[in-house]
């Protein structure tokens, strides 16, 4: 069974709060419960609105995690510092968006993340990070 690090990034500790009619009605700890259901490797959970916390976390899982399943969030668009930080990871990275980034404003178009990412997961809604699990252990 592999050994998951699943990150969420700014604002998915409101999910099931936030734009419902974007992001639905599941919390974080609802995805973690179905996730864990499935029963697909050691997972780990966590999340953050602090970009610095979640490359330390990135960092701390080279030579110790398999995998990471990542929604950075807004931090797609932006941040240099996680794709550097995914960069220095060895194992497989999949970054799962709730909503169809490609659908939404036109910055949200481009993820910094991507050019990481072994598999990319979008617009299945909290499914994805089921979907994203499923591959890894394949």
């Amino acid at each position: 069974m592999p050994d998951i690090l699943v990150l969420n990034g700014p604002n998915l500790n409101l999910l099931g709060k936030r734009e419902p009619e974007i992001y639905g009605s599941e919390t974080l700890a609802d995805v973690e419960a179905a996730c864990r259901a499935l029963n697909l490797g050691d997972l780990t959970f966590r999340q953050s609105n602090h970009e610095g916390q979640l490359v330390d976390w990135i960092q701390e899982a080279r030579g110790t995690r398999d995998a990471i399943v990542i929604n950075p969030g807004a931090y797609s668009h932006t941040s240099i510092a996680i794709l550097d930080a995914l960069n220095a990871f060895e194992g497989r990275v999949v970054e799962v968006h709730i909503s169809n980034i490609h659908k939404r404003e036109a910055f949200r178009h481009h993820s910094y993340v991507s050019a990481r990412a072994n598999a990319v997961i979008a617009g299945l809604g909290t499914e994805g990070y089921a979907a994203a699990l499923r591959w890894l252990a394949r």
